[in-house]
Formats: structure tokens, sequence, C-alpha cells
């Protein structure tokens, strides 16, 4: 059964035996957010895989961060016959190196990208005409806890989120970690948890990092290494 926050609260308060005058709303989902980016954190999935499009603007080599940006994956130019350019992401040390003077008229099309603060990336040359961009990034996850996510962030804004309709014991066992850790609950129960949520982790990283990343035709049906003794060894 896919999660909704209320059920999610309902839950940790019967797994730790503690009311709501000890856990209240507002406590849990504060377990809950921390649950969902400590998961967002620790692999990499599809779920928050994002592209956006803009323009680079003439002689502008800067170009702002799309506000629920966390990671870039890559960038892809087009130019007005429909020729398509992927760039290198690079250290601003190189791209200072690289192009020393990028207020020169001296602009070319940008070979090179590089993360320049919170606000900005940059690219290098200076672009010398409006270049198409295709930027595909990992953007900020959708939490159960929140309900006024526009749909382009959390598309499962009045049904939950990806991670509790289809991982719920993942999402579970991380909450209830983090509230046995602020009740200072019994150490067993914290370890049990823990234990518990790793080997979660685990088969949701071989799901979203190994079968989803995977091509039957190409790569071939996983199977397991049976082990057999040699047929001389019968007797």
């Amino acid at each position: 059964m896919a999660y909704t926050l209320a059920n999610l609260q309902t839950d940790v308060r019967n797994y730790t035996e503690v009311n709501s005058n000890v856990l209240t709303d507002a406590i849990i989902n504060g377990f809950v957010v921390n649950a969902e980016n400590k998961i967002y954190r620790a692999i990499d999935t599809d779920q928050n895989a994002f592209y956006a499009t803009s323009n680079l603007v003439v002689g502008n080599r800067y170009v702002t961060i799309p506000a629920d940006l966390r990671v870039i994956r890559y960038v892809q130019l087009t130019d007005s016959s429909g020729n398509q350019y992927y760039l290198e992401q690079r250290d601003t040390s190189f791209i200072a190196e690289f192009y020393s003077t990028p207020s020169s008229a001296n602009v070319d099309i940008p070979k090179y990208y590089a993360n320049w603060d919170e606000e900005f990336w940059v690219v290098a040359p200076t672009p010398d005409k409006t270049y198409a961009i295709t930027l595909a990034y990992n953007k900020e996850p959708a939490s159960l806890t929140s309900t006024t996510q526009p749909t382009t962030v959390n598309p499962f804004s009045t049904t939950g989120t990806y991670l509790s309709n289809k991982y719920q014991d993942l999402l579970l066992y991380a909450t209830l970690v983090n509230a046995y850790g602020y009740l200072k609950g019994p150490g067993d129960m914290l370890q049990y948890y823990s234990q518990e949520y790793e080997k979660a982790l685990e088969s949701y990283a071989v799901e979203q990092i190994g079968e989803r990343r995977r091509d039957e035709y190409q790569d071939g049906v996983i199977r397991a290494q049976l082990i057999s003794k040699p047929s001389s060894s019968y007797k």
C-alpha cells in the first residue's frame, strides 16, 4: 500500500509506541524530510532526473542555475542549423586558464562548462551565437511532507511521492532510524532498524542503478551463479 503522510506518521508512532504528545506531526515531518534527503544522497536514481531548456546569450558566459537543481548531469547545445554539441565539464580554474579574456570580442562556440557558484554555471569560450541549451540535471527531491509542490517538481503532489508509492519499506525504516535516535530509544532497536534500512537501501540500489540501467537484449538476463560439483565427485 502506498504511504500517505498520515499513514507514515501513524506507523512511526505505532512502531516506537509513542503517542502524538511526544512525536507531533511537525517532529515526524522533520524525520521524513531527513530520511528522504538521506536516501536521495545515497543512491543516484532516475526519480529526480530532469531536463530543462534555455538559451545562451551572445557575449555572456554565465547561465542561471534552475532553482531546483542539485547536480548537473550533462549539457547539450544546439545551433540554429540543428547541430548538437556536448560540453565537457571542467573546474573553474581550468575555465579561467583556458579562456582568460571572457569579455573580449574573440568569442566562439562553447566547449566547456563548470559550476561557478550556487547561482550560476559558466561556459568557455564565451558564446558567439544564441545556442539552445538542454540541461540534464538531478532536481530537488519531492517531499511527502509538502502538498504545495508544483507539478513539474512533484507530479505526485496529491497522491504521494516516488518513494512513498513504490519503496515504502525504505522510507519507513529511514524515518524510524531518525525517530529512535531522537527518542534515545533502546540501542538494539536502533541497530535493528538501521540494519533494515541498509538492507532496503541495498535492494533499492540494485533496482535503480542496476536493473533499471541494464537491457536484456544487450546485457543478457541476470543470472545467479550456481555452484556445482564435477560429475566425477559423485558416488
